[in-house]
């Protein structure tokens, strides 16, 4: 058998062993739902927010009332039209940054040989984190935690399983209360957990197979993002919704948190959680996969600069769902949010442009463009903690540092292709940083105060929270590596003629342009 045939059978038996996974899950997922009228002994009532009709601090079977027909049921708590239409246009927002925004960015970027290959692997992970997201991705991140140790969840939610569509959460809402339906707080988390691997896309570009990508996403998505989005965002209902007496409060929103949330670490729309754990991951992989055939020796400069300004700025325009869609309703610090990006993104493009015209002679464009990435990146995990004016520090600091990591990486010959870890690995950990630094309580009331205003302990746990993700995103990283590449038929490289040849044919048979 030829390897060419030998290659479709192995391709055929991964989509095969794929779609059999996802309906065994579907299978073992229960479809009876729950009624639109709630009673008491529901399953999921204990993770969403009722009416208290006796303000006793329970809810039970007491609070129940008669509907117009006379059956007895609780009553939800009130979900605010304006907050929920906030948070689904801003969750379209940000599915936007994915399939269209950093699909035509890392496009933009790639050799065009390779430009269909790039922008394939980007979009496509949009559907496939979707559905790993829906079936457990969900309930490991957010759901409620395994053991009371703040570190992984429980498959309690599986399938959306007890996640309801017209009943605030217990513990995932905004500074002004439950007022959005808790498949909503779902829905906008889901396109955090599609993007973060796609970032990735920029370290394997131009050289990893395009089937052990797919795998690759899913695995990694499950032990590396779940993980640290659970101990970063997960919060609970009271005492870890009942299952863990003492289950630790940090003062959030929904009282009970995850160990990063523990710790003191303030996120506040994924600087840690995304941009960290895709960006060092990213780092790995890149040095595990090695350089491109020709690194260094002939050109790979940007083939559509167009395409990567294009791409950039829809990837500022989907940030502000982003960053002020992560106040969780359409709230003051959703405003201060949205102005922090702003401010920080503009700066930062600014900063490094003209970096960049004092250090080659010339304002790059698409330096432009990566220094308003690396401003969206920093100012993510800060946007909701941090004052205009710190904003504009934290724009000047973050290109300053990326640009100085991408020279750094250039220099040490780390075939990084798209720049993932000079842009959001070191952005994002210098952004974590800068919160624990500018942080004000002012602005979000379940935050604190930052080392330059009199709580040096924010920094510090701040530092903790990052280093941890960072760790975490390694280690595991490497380990999901090196096993793929033992186990796949032939690694997860492609070949060095399919590599010459570019990967826009060799995987797809396509080219990006026909002329």
């Amino acid at each position: 058998m030829t390897d060419g045939r030998v290659k479709a059978l192995f391709n055929r038996k991964i989509t095969l062993f794929g779609l059999a996974a996802v309906l065994a899950a579907l299978v073992a997922t229960s479809f009876s739902g729950t009624a639109l009228a709630y009673t008491a002994d529901d399953p999921a009532v204990i993770y969403h927010s009722w009416v208290d009709q006796n303000e006793d601090g329970v809810i039970d079977a007491a609070d129940e009332v008669a509907d117009d027909e006379g059956n007895m049921a609780l009553v939800p708590a009130e979900i605010n039209a304006g907050d929920n239409a906030w948070m689904l246009t801003s969750s379209a927002l940000v599915l936007m940054m994915t399939p269209a925004g950093l699909a035509m960015f890392y496009g933009g970027i790639a050799r065009q040989k390779n430009a269909v290959n790039t922008m394939h692997m980007v979009f496509i992970t949009t559907g496939v984190i979707a559905i790993q997201f829906t079936l457990w991705g969900y309930s490991l991140a957010f759901g409620p935690d395994a053991g009371g140790y703040g570190f992984i969840g429980t498959l309690d939610w599986v399938g959306l399983n007890n996640v309801l569509h017209d009943v605030p959460s217990a513990a995932y809402y905004g500074i002004n209360g439950p007022t959005i339906p808790h498949m909503t707080y779902m829905v906008f988390q889901m396109m955090f957990a599609i993007i973060t691997p796609a970032l990735i896309v920029a370290s394997v570009a131009e050289r990893m197979k395009f089937s052990a990508f797919l795998i690759f996403i899913v695995i990694w998505a499950t032990f590396v993002y779940d993980f640290a989005a659970h101990w970063t965002w997960q919060i609970t209902g009271a005492d870890n919704y009942g299952l863990t007496p003492g289950y630790c409060n940090f003062g959030g929103p929904g009282g009970a948190a995850g160990f990063g949330g523990c710790v003191g670490a303030l996120d506040f729309a994924g600087g840690t959680v995304i941009h960290i754990t895709s960006g060092w991951s990213g780092l790995v992989i890149a040095l595990m996969l090695g350089r491109r055939l020709g690194y260094g020796k002939v050109p790979m400069e940007p083939h559509n600069v167009s395409l990567v300004v294009l791409g950039a700025a829809l990837l500022w325009t989907g940030w502000f769902g982003f960053n002020a869609g992560s106040a969780a309703a359409a709230a003051t610090n959703a405003t201060s949010a949205f102005v922090a990006t702003q401010i920080a993104t503009g700066m930062a493009a600014v900063t490094w442009a003209l970096i960049s015209w004092g250090h080659t002679g010339r304002p790059s464009t698409v330096g432009a463009a990566s220094g308003a990435v690396a401003g969206l990146v920093a100012i993510t995990p800060a946007s909701g903690f941090v004052s205009p004016m710190s904003s504009i520090i934290i724009g000047i600091l973050a290109s300053i540092v990326c640009y100085a990591a991408v020279a750094f990486k250039n220099k040490r010959k780390w075939d990084d292709a798209l720049d993932t870890w000079g842009v959001h690995g070191i952005g994002g950990l210098a952004g974590a940083l800068l919160t624990g630094v500018f942080a004000e309580k002012r602005f979000t009331p379940w935050g604190d105060d930052g080392l330059a205003f009199g709580n040096p302990q924010q920094f510090i746990d701040n530092a903790a929270g990052a280093f941890a993700a960072l760790a975490w995103s390694l280690g595991i990283t490497a380990i999901i590596i090196k096993i793929m590449d033992a186990v796949w038929p032939g690694g997860i490289r492609v070949t060095p003629k399919e590599e010459e040849v570019g990967l826009d044919l060799a995987q797809h048979g396509e080219r990006a342009y026909v002329m």
